[in-house]
């Protein structure tokens, strides 16, 4: 478990604590400048403990002012207390009460972990080790115990008072402060603790359960901006009916609360029954948020209800397991939203995201496996990979086992964990017990880093009617592990013939299971089907059924096939994304496209986006052509993102010269007068609209600059304004520097508004955009202890501008080293997630990489780094 020295804490190490906590009372009294905490917790000796066996709680940047043991002051000599630990030297060897109390300062708590204050509203952030910053405590995920909190504070200054659980008494004092009593009956590790006070707005309303009982929600904000709460509201309703039809699960409380504040490093927090959530994934409302906005706060919201069961009721054991919680409950969110909206929509965008953030991850010097073995600092492993691969092996595990079978073992889940704190091995237990299968194979999944790349070989005998199917598999070496085994890989997929049909077969040998699912357990393995009338083009790895990445013989036209024909709309998407990426990543070695393949690929994107069956949401997404960033890391070395950029922008443009009609027609027929809704259906007409807008501004198409414009100033939403600023920006077109002038001053007075306009100032491709960084974060009134601002404007810059970022005069790498050291010194959990922009640099050319290299080298020679950005940085370098 966690300890303060630098050294590395190994999941081998891991031990119990010596000492139990069944019970914890706080008193807190919340005063304008200081807050004081004092805690009682009712402590017992686990069995074996031997007497005497110090007891050693966490602190971090705390001051004991008293300390007392079933009633009475300690003597100096029998405890030693320190900012990061106290301990008791030799406590009785039966149950006892220890009384501790210390003082706070929330105003000064500008790493926003433990108990801080942000816009005059106090609260906490405890996962994964903040409440130590709010008393002594053991504070490890694998120490439950039910907390009763009473907190005061002056009625004028703090009237809202809101902690875990069930209020259960309030009142007013004599001294012009009040007080309210939360209980949580439910043991809960230190991490979910929460505590909110403050002069908040709210809004109102109640969830009847599967069972009857009435729940009181409530969410809180700022005044003012309850009208912004109302989608929140709605969103948590229906996740708490949805869990209850998809997973049978009831909420327990009587009340549940949701927290908007204003500076948060995460984007939410599931503290039981009292959820804290950035307020940029609450607050929307038409005119100041986009459809993405919605989805965002919608998906967000589910996610963190969802943790009430997993992550909550079933905690983890010890952080190792972190992906134990969070992966399980992003496939939940995930499935919540394809329910909601469009599931090929949701697949497709959760693909996307992986493959931007966690492949990544998963192929270069952070790699991790989804449940690690070790780490210097747990906050560092709120990753990609423990969250969305994490997402994608429970995916697996569900398509292995079948709707039935998942749901029989995520019911034997709830039942055998209820109240635990618990590990992977367990939970794959369950679903081996629940099923009868043998599932140590699949657990590697979870142990084992990098992204297996699968390579398809096929070949079809006319004269038997027989068609062979070869899968092989590899993962590259990753840090510390070398060596790598085959993992068990399920392939959903299907045949299809000449004329577009699927195929059938008379017979098949190999892992094949039923008509649409085959697995792949070993290095390699060939699937024979029998009885094949004509050579099938395969369509393979449907609805992305694994997290790998794909190497195929198949040709442009077999993929252009695909695209017009494949039932899996995932793979029609594929498909186009694969043909285009070919294209550009050919004429970025030098073997430029012909005038065929542009117009096979045109005529491909008018057949999908002319459809009359196909989604006008998937219609936008199979519009959109691979990212930048996506080509440099298939191109992979001796990249260079000004070629990328400009191959790119070249094929787009050839592509909207064929294509100008058909996106000028798609614009008209999906532009609407109906009030603004976020529905998946006036959303998916407006992304078709929209991507059809962006491909003819950053196409040079004629008009298309206008078009923007004279949408930016009719514009009755946000989205339809932000997404034509966006495109005016993408072209930068003649009216892109005044677009973006004039959207700072309409916004600038909301938060949320003007972090769009810090992320598109950021990304523009233009000479000139680091010093425009430069002089918004010198601007006196730039919030610069906000994470939010800072993550718009200066990780907006180095995760999404390659060009600039990586610069061959080295500029934008030592810009962005420069601004981390500076955050660092008031957050470092902002520093180091921006310093994750860096591990691509070995894959740049030459110039390039000794650029990064050379800055990443002056962070670390400069020294005095947090342990969350040192840590980031030494693995940087070292991989």
């Amino acid at each position: 478990m966690r300890t303060e020295t630098e050294h590395t804490i190994y999941l081998k190490d891991y031990a119990a604590s010596p000492y139990a906590i069944d019970k914890v009372e706080l008193d807190v009294k919340i005063g304008p400048v200081t807050s004081r905490i004092r805690a009682l917790l009712t402590i017992t000796p686990r069995t074996g403990t031997e007497p005497g066996t110090p007891l050693v709680l966490d602190g971090d940047e705390l001051k004991l002012d008293s300390i007392a043991m079933d009633g009475g002051p300690l003597p100096l000599t029998a405890y030693a207390a320190s900012a990061t630990t106290l301990t008791v030297s030799e406590p009785p060897a039966r149950t006892f009460v220890l009384e501790t109390e210390v003082t706070l300062e929330p105003e000064k708590n500008v790493k926003l972990m433990g108990f801080y204050r942000s816009g005059g509203t106090w609260c906490t952030q405890c996962e994964p080790e903040g409440f130590r910053r709010i008393t002594y405590y053991l504070d490890r995920p694998d120490v439950l115990a039910p907390f009763k909190v009473t907190m005061s504070a002056d009625k004028a200054l703090a009237p809202v008072l809101l902690a875990n659980g069930n209020l259960i008494d309030s009142g007013d004092l004599e001294d012009g402060t009040h007080f309210a009593v939360w209980e949580d009956p439910f043991p809960k590790p230190a991490y979910l603790f929460a505590m909110v006070a403050g002069d908040l707005g709210s809004i109102h309303d109640e969830f009847t359960t599967m069972s009857g009982r009435k729940v009181a929600l409530g969410v809180y904000a700022a005044h003012g901006k309850q009208d912004e709460c109302l989608w929140a509201m709605d969103s948590l309703k229906r996740s708490m009916a949805w869990d209850e039809r998809r997973f049978g699960r009831e909420y327990d409380l009587d009340v549940f609360n949701i927290v908007a504040v204003s500076d948060f490093n995460f984007g939410a927090m599931e503290n039981k029954g009292l959820n804290i959530f950035n307020d940029k994934l609450v607050f929307v409302k038409p005119d100041s948020a986009t459809d993405d906005d919605y989805y965002n706060v919608e998906r967000v919201i589910a996610h963190e209800y969802f943790h009430n069961w997993t992550g909550d009721r079933i905690t983890c054991r010890d952080w190792f397991q972190l992906c134990l919680k969070e992966g399980l409950t992003v496939y939940r969110d995930q499935e919540f939203t394809s329910d909601e909206r469009s599931r090929a929509v949701k697949r497709i965008d959760d693909v996307k995201t992986l493959r931007a953030s966690q492949f990544p991850e998963d192929g270069g010097p952070l790699a991790h496996p989804a449940r690690p073995d070790r780490y210097k600092e747990i906050n560092n492993f709120y990753t990609a990979t423990v969250y969305e691969k994490g997402a994608e092996i429970v995916r697996m595990l569900a398509t292995l086992l079948g709707e039935a079978g998942f749901r029989k073992g995520m019911d034997l889940y709830f039942e055998r964990h209820d109240g635990d704190a618990t590990t992977i091995e367990a939970f794959i237990k369950v679903f081996e017990d629940a099923n009868g299968v043998d599932l140590q194979h699949f657990q590697t999944w979870y142990l084992q880093a990098g992204t297996p790349e699968v390579t398809i070989a096929d070949s079809y005998d006319a004269a038997s009617q027989t068609y062979k199917l070869t899968l092989s598999q590899r993962t590259a070496p990753t840090p510390g592990q070398d060596a790598k085994v085959a993992l068990p890989i399920p392939v959903k997929f299907g045949l299809i013939g000449p004329n577009g049909s699927p195929m059938s077969w008379s017979s098949a040998s190999g892992d094949v299971r039923g008509d649409d699912m085959l697995v792949l357990e070993g290095a390699s393995a060939t699937f024979e089907f029998k009885g094949v009338p004509n050579k099938p083009v395969p369509s393979l790895f449907r609805e992305f059924s694994a997290p790998v990445r794909i190497v195929s013989a198949a040709t442009q036209a077999d993929r252009l096939f695909l695209a017009r024909h494949d039932s899996d709309p995932f793979n029609r998407w594929q498909s186009l994304q694969d043909v285009a990426e070919a294209l550009i990543v050919d004429a970025v070695a030098g073997r430029v496209w012909s005038a065929a393949d542009v117009t096979a690929l045109a005529e491909a994107l008018e057949d999908t986006v002319t459809s009359k069956s196909l989604d006008p949401s998937f219609k936008a997404l199979a519009l959109g052509l691979p990212p930048e960033q996506l080509l440099a890391r298939t191109i992979g070395t001796n990249v260079d993102p000004d070629s990328i950029r400009a191959v790119r922008l070249k094929l787009v443009g050839e592509l909207v010269a064929h294509l100008a009609p058909a996106l000028t027609a798609a614009y008209k027929e999906n532009r609407s007068t109906a009030a603004f809704s976020p529905d998946a259906a006036q959303a998916g007409q407006r992304a078709l609209k929209n991507q059809a807008l962006a491909l003819l501004v950053v196409g040079g198409a004629a008009g298309g600059a206008q078009l923007a414009r004279e949408q930016y100033d009719g514009a009755t939403n946000m989205t339809d304004r932000f997404v034509a600023l966006s495109a005016a920006v993408q072209g930068w077109t003649g009216d892109a520097e005044a677009m973006l002038g004039h959207f700072r001053t309409m916004y600038t007075a909301d938060p949320l508004v003007f972090d769009k306009w810090l992320a598109l100032s950021a990304s523009v491709r233009a000479d000139g955009v680091i010093e425009r960084i430069r002089a918004i974060l010198a601007d006196p009134s730039f919030p610069a202890n906000n994470p939010n601002r800072l993550r718009s404007l200066v990780g907006s810059f180095a995760m999404g501008n390659t060009t600039q970022f990586a610069r061959a005069d080295g500029a934008g790498f030592r810009f962005v080293a420069e601004f981390v050291a500076d955050v660092d010194t008031r957050n470092p959990q902002v520093a180091a997630r921006v310093l994750t922009a860096f591990p691509i640099w070995r894959s740049f050319e030459p110039v390039r990489m000794a650029a990064a290299e050379g800055a990443l080298t002056a962070l670390r020679d400069a020294g005095g780094l947090s342990r969350n950005t040192a840590d980031i940085l030494e693995r940087t370098l070292a991989g």
